[in-house]
């Protein structure tokens, strides 16, 4: 009888522990997924800051979910640059944060075509936002 106790109360524990594993395991791999790689990514959606801006003036809620967390390319004129914070706004329309420093070599009103993952649209500033972006030329 002693015996069947001590058996049952080691598989007890060992269900359990392997319950716990699997719970960790699982937990973990969510949290820490690898990060994304834009550089290596695919472009889903190539156009200019003014069309990409357009489109969000007319149904910004569907070009939203459209567009979400994909890797988008987009060219236009540099109409602010903040080498302090590597932020690059194109044709007043789409803000960029950018992966790595600037250059000291960009300038305003030059064209650049940028690629970088799409973040969402600033309805109160009207404006576009990206992050993890590199310049494509």
């Amino acid at each position: 009888m002693l015996c069947y106790e001590i058996f049952n109360y080691k598989k007890i524990v060992i269900i359990f522990f392997l319950g716990t594993l699997s719970v960790s395991a699982f937990f973990y791999f969510y949290v820490y997924k690898s990060h994304r790689n834009i550089t290596t990514e695919t472009v889903a959606f190539s156009l200019s800051a003014i069309q990409l801006h357009r489109e969000f003036m007319n149904d910004s809620e569907a070009n939203v979910k459209k567009y979400a967390d994909k890797t988008i390319e987009t060219y236009g004129k540099i109409t602010s640059l903040d080498l302090e914070n590597d932020a690059i706004v194109l044709d007043d329309k789409v803000f960029l944060k950018m992966t790595d420093k600037i250059s000291k070599d960009l300038t305003i009103q030059q064209t650049i075509k940028i690629k970088g993952r799409f973040v969402g649209f600033d309805d109160l500033l009207e404006e576009l936002k990206m992050d993890q972006c590199i310049i494509v030329n």
